[in-house]
C-alpha cells in the first residue's frame, strides 16, 4: 500500500442499526472509525485483540469494563480519550446523542468483512435491560 487520502465526507456511512451507524478508514495494521451512537444505543459486551483508543468527539459514552477484578465503569465525555487494553471485554451505553473516534490496532477484521453482528443488533438501554 502506497498510501491514503480522503475525506470523512466522502466516506459511505454504513448503517449499523436503529441506533448506530459508522465510517471507516483502514490501513494494513491501523484503523480509525467514527462511529455514532443514539441515546440509549448498547454497544453490547465484547472483546477483540486490538488495542482500542476512544475519543469521544461529541456527547458521551458510559464504559463498562470487565477485568478479573471486578467490573469498572467509566462515563466518557467530548474531549476525552479511553484506552481499552486487547482482550478486555467491554460494553458502552450512550449518556446522550455520541460521536466518537475509535482507532484500533491491529485492525478490525470483523468490522471490514461485517461479521461483527453483536454491533447490528440495535440495542438500547430500555430493551437490553428489559431482556435481562
Amino acid at each position: 500500500m502506497e498510501f491514503q487520502f480522503t475525506s470523512w465526507a466522502d466516506i459511505p456511512l454504513e448503517q449499523m442499526s436503529d441506533v448506530i451507524s459508522r465510517k471507516l478508514v483502514s490501513g494494513e495494521k491501523g484503523m480509525v472509525a467514527q462511529v455514532f451512537i443514539k441515546k440509549d444505543g448498547v454497544v453490547p459486551l465484547h472483546n477483540h485483540e486490538s488495542e482500542q483508543i476512544t475519543y469521544i468527539m461529541e456527547g458521551a459514552l458510559k464504559f463498562e469494563l470487565h477485568f478479573d477484578s471486578g467490573v469498572k465503569e467509566v462515563t466518557v465525555h467530548a474531549g476525552e480519550v479511553l484506552v481499552i487494553p486487547s482482550w478486555v471485554p467491554h460494553r458502552a451505553v450512550a449518556v446522550e446523542d455520541c460521536l466518537d473516534l475509535d482507532i484500533f490496532a491491529p485492525i478490525r477484521h470483523d468490522w471490514l468483512q461485517k461479521t461483527d453482528g453483536y454491533l447490528r443488533r440495535g440495542e438500547t438501554e430500555s430493551t437490553d435491560s428489559a431482556t435481562a
